[in-house]
């Protein structure tokens, strides 16, 4: 293939929105199966046609990857075969899949979770892909997208932040004002319960305990700093550690306005009931934005950044995690998939993406904004300013870790909230099996 017929196209992207079920275990069947009787593998793989795994099943991430995939088979002399399975089902079977017979490009995560299976051998370097797309990202998405040996893996798509949603005529109609220090936020939650709202929706059941990081991560950065979060994400330091306590001795004063029976509902219930002003905040990601239809409703969102704590820390941290593509470590068409990695990280097929979900913000700086509504707008500058950027914890930490260990951990913590000792006594116990010293 000349470098000529290798020239940037367009873009795609993945979904988020579930979490972990268990990396390195779970039957890889309902992955793997599809994969290997659509696709098949060896000699007789088709020259034309790029095999895509992808775990956008839900409607509007489908949606703009069928845009996607349709704009690069018609600006190109290729076709790609989606083989789409749902988020919770790719996450826990991950890596079954892609020591099977996995599709040419898959969808993944930045950061940690990339670099997890770059060091394993099951993922190809794409270092020439990034020759052809390198002016269009910044130099931290650059950073997220290289292995531990400096090789480029990842072709980032989108991000989005995690912040404090809100419905604008809310707050309007009750006089609420926006919090941004920790007393504020707690004592605009006891007023919301005074008025019969729940103050903060929660939604973290079956699939769904992913969730409660976010809340999580943010505490301990608006407590502890990001130098801190990252250490312990990384197993550097002990669950013990009084920083740490401190994490779920100041949060549990927050769960105190949580939605009831949050362990028995979604994330996207969690979301509705903000929607329709039954609950008054939401601890969550623009992916919220995914649930709204109605346009007047999606003009009534707005956000604030999760309220400080330690004025030493301030504001300075964003959790914004970046999803995008990698390239399986042997695909069958190694050409065709790095030529559709190339679309897939130029500023027009990110254009065509976002056209279609407006829940996330585009990863290369070229691509254009004219068409972000006010969330996406806002969010772009939230996570512009920020010091400091990370990813979420089951993507800044070993995820069997989080998913096994810290989750369950945080979940059942969350049934009875104290002050966090002997929840961090048993995770602390459990780290030595997944980091070394």
């Amino acid at each position: 293939m000349t470098q000529q017929s290798r020239t940037p196209l367009a873009a795609q992207g993945p979904g988020r929105r579930r979490v972990v079920g268990g990396l390195m275990g779970l039957s890889a069947a309902a992955l793997a199966a599809p994969v290997l009787t659509a696709c098949g593998g060896g000699p007789g793989a088709d020259p034309k046609t790029v095999t895509f795994g992808s775990n956008g099943a839900d409607a509007t991430p489908k949606k703009a990857y069928e845009a996607v995939t349709k704009a690069f088979a018609a600006d190109s002399d290729l076709k790609v075969k989606t083989n789409t399975v749902d988020h919770d089902t790719f996450q826990s079977s991950i890596t079954s899949y892609l020591q099977g017979t996995p599709d040419d490009v898959f969808t993944w995560f930045a950061g940690y979770r990339m670099q997890y299976f770059a060091k394993k051998g099951l993922a190809s370097p794409i270092d020439d892909v990034w020759d052809v797309i390198g002016d269009g990202f910044s130099d931290a998405a650059k950073q997220l997208s290289k292995g531990e040996d400096g090789k480029y893996y990842f072709v980032p798509l989108y991000n989005y932040p995690w912040a404090v949603f809100y419905r604008k005529s809310v707050f309007k109609d009750r006089g609420y004002q926006v919090p941004t220090k920790w007393d504020e936020f707690i004592a605009l939650s006891k007023q919301m319960k005074k008025d019969g709202l729940s103050p903060i929706s929660a939604g973290y059941g079956g699939g769904d305990s992913w969730s409660v990081l976010g809340a999580f991560d943010y505490v301990d950065l608006r407590a502890n700093g990001y130098d801190f979060h990252m250490q312990l994400m990384r197993g550097e330091v002990s669950w013990t550690d009084k920083r740490a306590v401190r994490v779920l001795d100041t949060w549990r004063e927050l769960t105190a306005y949580y939605q009831t029976g949050g362990a028995g509902r979604s994330w996207q219930d969690a979301a509705q009931s903000l929607i329709d002003k039954k609950s008054g905040m939401a601890v969550i990601g623009l992916f919220l934005g995914q649930q709204i239809t109605d346009e007047a409703i999606r003009d009534d969102i707005d956000f604030f950044a999760f309220p400080e704590i330690d004025s030493a820390y301030g504001l300075d941290a964003v959790e914004a995690p970046t999803d995008g593509f990698m390239l399986s470590r042997k695909p069958k068409n190694e050409d065709g998939a790095k030529k559709f990695l190339e679309f897939l990280g130029g500023a027009r097929a990110e254009e065509l993406y976002m056209g279609v979900d407006p829940s996330n913000l585009a990863a290369n700086d070229q691509a254009k904004t004219s068409s972000y509504n006010a969330l996406q707008t806002k969010s772009a500058e939230l996570i512009g300013s920020a010091k400091n950027i990370t990813q979420f914890a089951d993507r800044d930490s070993d995820p069997g870790f989080i998913s096994t260990v810290v989750l369950p951990g945080l979940v059942e913590w969350l049934g009875h909230p104290d002050d966090g000792t002997d929840t961090l006594k048993k995770i602390e116990s459990q780290r030595s099996r997944f980091f070394t010293s």
